[in-house]
């Protein structure tokens, strides 16, 4: 396998995953964010604490879930908790490190939306909604996003405000005395942006290989800011693609088995 053939999407999540650190207690979403955490876990931070919306803490799963509420994530937790105390225990009280989140759509100061597309009230696509992720993006210490470049989703006014980011920038979230820092980075396929450490506008700061400024500026709803030191990102390194690989294909492989279900005779 060479370090160099790989795909978007992998370096995307493999990029994600870096971004957290052995040890860390991550509050973590489903789909991409699952994936990178996972990722993580399985290869530089095999200390990493994984908690999931359903009350999974210290969870190790083999496959990627398909929902908080997949038994793999029961099956492989270190204990499994009452809802209501993953958020009044941990993650009110300051003891989760990271929260990881996607979204279908987000804004310069890093707000996302996961409730509609369209008006509220007659909306084009009623999306999954909030869940846990305005607490997680309230209280988490720090937030990681990641999601897919596209005009679409990355757009100048949101359809609706799910989770705050930044809220207008320039210290309104401070304003609010929300206890967590806010949206540290957000992952795309394209490369990372980070907030402005005054405006909190989101800037690009790094690009995969091969990607141009113009070619993120062109998947962005609103006119990118340039960071003034532009990085280019390495490349995923074959063991980080073997285990993501790895991964992948044991996931489609648990989700291709027929599910058997025995009713219970008639009385």
């Amino acid at each position: 396998m060479s370090a160099s053939d790989y795909t978007r999407d992998e370096i995307m999540t493999v990029t994600a995953a870096r971004q957290l650190p052995n040890g860390a207690v991550c509050f973590v979403g489903i789909g991409l964010p699952s994936a990178a955490c996972n990722l993580a876990r399985m290869t530089h931070a095999p200390d990493l604490v994984l908690i999931y919306e359903s009350g999974t803490v210290g969870t190790r799963p083999t496959v990627l879930p398909l929902s908080i509420g997949d038994g793999e994530l029961a099956e492989t937790a270190t204990s499994v908790v009452p809802l209501p105390e993953i958020f009044a225990h941990y993650l009110q009280r300051g003891r989760v490190d990271f929260g990881f989140l996607g979204a279908a759509q987000i804004d310069r100061h890093a707000n996302l939306n996961s409730t509609v597309i369209g008006a509220y009230a007659r909306p084009k696509v009623r999306l999954p909604g909030a869940g846990g992720a305005p607490e997680i993006a309230t209280f988490a210490g720090e937030v990681l996003i990641i999601m897919k470049q596209t005009p679409r989703s990355f757009v100048p006014r949101l359809d609706f405000r799910t989770s705050c980011g930044y809220l207008a920038g320039s210290g309104a979230r401070a304003a609010t005395g929300s206890p967590g820092a806010g949206p540290r980075a957000v992952i795309t396929d394209f490369g990372v942006l980070r907030p402005d450490p005054d405006t909190h506008e989101l800037t690009l700061t790094a690009l995969y290989p091969g990607i141009t400024v113009e070619a993120a500026q062109a998947a962005t709803g609103w006119p990118l800011k340039i960071g003034t030191r532009l990085e280019t990102l390495p490349a995923p390194d074959s063991d980080e693609l073997r285990v993501l690989r790895a991964l992948q294909a044991s996931t489609r492989q648990a989700q291709a088995r027929p599910v058997r279900i025995t009713l219970p005779a008639a009385i």
